[in-house]
């Protein structure tokens, strides 16, 4: 693929062109009806015109030549037989917001994007500048707290990163835990077993599992015990060796309750802490078990802490503003 740039027109206005080597690639590049064209002009404020393998960006000199990148970035992956979806593209644009991460937006598999996670289903490159600080920290790191709001890919690429490890024999267990704390009614209320009164809680980690590997490989592993999904209290009395552990909704523990998950902490095992300190359901907020916890081991060697934003939301655009307008002034746990 060969880029030609085209004279600026006047003011800070540019024009710009690029030639695609492998024309039936465009068709998943440009999405139904244009889709993705589509999504990359109304985020950057440029337009887009395909005339067989050529196309022509115009806008504001920076907004266009973004637009190029992403373009380029999400060529890139179709050449290397990697798919990319919805979300791909506006963490593209997003992340082309930052001149730091301009070599990833360019590579997005054009040469490997510097941090991949593959599982069965499904291949993870970092949709925000933040993940690709999250992605090396669960590469690296034994204990990972992640604090943010929803839809800044916390829990997903956790799942993502623990089935990797499962699969390539590096952990002997995968286990996913959430506290059982809801905001209206109590487990009792419910109609059933034990499972079927926990189920409903831990659904999302369900649905990232289902999205990373076949669902009869899924259900064969939860029956074999390699995969355990279990509240948080069933954490207790044990010691999880060989194990990926990830407890989501994390600000709901008490300082108690996370203590005890922490020291479960066995050989070969990494932990994930995923939470967001702005949506304590406890009836006492303030004392939840998250936010003390990383107070207290903030620091500490082998342990890192990850913040994502409003700005690291790879859900509709609008989530990201929407969780902004609810957030109001930036906090630290």
């Amino acid at each position: 693929m060969s880029r030609k740039p085209q004279k600026a027109d006047a003011g800070d206005r540019a024009r710009l062109e690029v030639i695609f080597e492998k024309p039936q690639l465009l068709g998943k590049l440009f999405g139904e009806y244009d889709q993705n064209l589509v999504a990359i002009e109304n985020r950057l404020g440029v337009y887009i015109a395909a005339r067989g393998n050529r196309v022509q960006i115009e806008g504001e000199a920076e907004a266009a030549a973004r637009a190029r990148d992403v373009l380029t970035g999400l060529y890139n992956r179709l050449t290397h037989g990697q798919s990319f979806e919805e979300g791909d593209v506006e963490g593209a644009v997003a992340m082309s917001a930052n001149p730091s991460l301009e070599g990833v937006v360019k590579a997005q598999a054009g040469g490997a994007p510097p941090v991949i996670i593959r599982t069965r289903r499904k291949t993870i490159v970092p949709r925000s500048g933040t993940q690709i600080t999250y992605m090396e920290a669960l590469a690296k790191d034994d204990i990972i707290f992640a604090l943010g709001p929803a839809g800044t890919g916390k829990t997903y690429v956790a799942v993502a990163q623990a089935v990797s490890q499962l699969i390539s024999g590096s952990v002997d267990r995968l286990i996913l835990s959430r506290p059982a704390v809801e905001a209206g009614e109590r487990l009792g209320f419910l109609p059933g077993d034990m499972r079927e009164k926990v189920d409903p809680y831990l659904r999302p980690l369900y649905d990232a599992l289902y999205d990373m590997l076949p669902s009869e490989q899924v259900e064969r592993r939860i029956a074999s015990g390699e995969i355990e999904i279990a509240p948080l209290a069933f954490m207790r009395g044990r010691t999880l060796a060989d194990a990926f552990v990830i407890l989501d909704e994390a600000q709901n523990t008490t300082p108690q309750q996370m203590k005890m998950f922490l020291t479960r902490f066995g050989m070969k095992s990494r932990m994930v802490i995923c939470g967001d300190p702005k949506q304590v359901d406890l009836p006492e907020p303030g004392k939840s078990g998250l936010a003390d916890a990383v107070a207290k081991l903030e620091g500490i060697p082998g342990i890192a802490t990850v913040r994502f934003s409003s700005k690291d939301v790879v859900r509709h655009p609008l989530v990201g503003r929407i969780v902004e307008a609810y957030e109001g002034p930036p906090e630290h746990a």
